[in-house]
């Protein structure tokens, strides 16, 4: 599935230009570069890290503090995607990536709970 994925991938990324990378199913963009991209890292089981949509497409995302890395959630194998927020726009990234990264087909996705209530002591009822 990465294949389909790799052969799909956009020549540029949040208006950086795609380069030429030596490792199979990477791709880079910008010049040092601004965005990587990997296909078959492990995919992500349940986790209570932030998880957003974009263009179809679940990612779960996490910021080190150096750069932001995207994974996607409930697709195999998965796709992680490492940019530095100050040259390249998380929502760009994951739009110009969404149609590859389509290709692998979504066998799960990114889920929110409903808020709980807590009961109101002495009473059944919960607190509004």
């Amino acid at each position: 599935m990465c294949a389909e994925a790799m052969v799909s991938l956009p020549d540029a990324v949040s208006g950086f230009d795609r380069r030429e990378t030596d490792s199979q199913a990477t791709a880079a963009w910008g010049e040092p570069s601004a965005v990587i991209l990997r296909c078959g890292v492990p995919v992500p089981g349940p986790t209570t890290e932030h998880c957003v949509t974009a263009n179809g497409i679940d990612w779960v995302t996490r910021d080190d503090g150096e750069f932001w890395t995207l994974t996607t959630y409930g697709r195999s194998p998965a796709v992680e995607v490492l940019f530095d927020d100050t040259r390249a726009a998380s929502s760009s990234v994951m739009v110009d990536l969404s149609s590859a990264v389509g290709r692998i087909p979504a066998t799960g996705g990114c889920t929110t709970s409903a808020p709980t209530q807590a009961p109101i002591p002495g009473t059944d009822a919960p607190s509004s």
